[in-house]
């Protein structure tokens, strides 16, 4: 768990309207939202696997294929 200590600059209705935090709680958020993107680009490559193998020069191909 990360522990984070905002600071809140409120509007002139005293709502919260921006968030600072130190650049090392902030860099430690971005770290785990990246480790979280590629657990989820994981677990959709493992969803879309049927297990059968295929040549690197074919998955070029075929990923060339969707890009056009």
């Amino acid at each position: 768990m990360i522990t984070v200590h905002p600071q809140y600059i409120k509007d002139t209705n005293g709502k919260k309207s921006f968030v600072i935090l130190p650049a090392k709680e902030f860099d430690s958020i971005m770290e785990e939202l990246e480790d979280l993107e590629d657990i989820r680009l994981y677990d959709e490559a493992k969803k879309d696997d049927d297990g059968e193998p295929i040549l690197f020069s074919d998955y070029i191909k075929n990923r060339k294929a969707k890009n056009d």
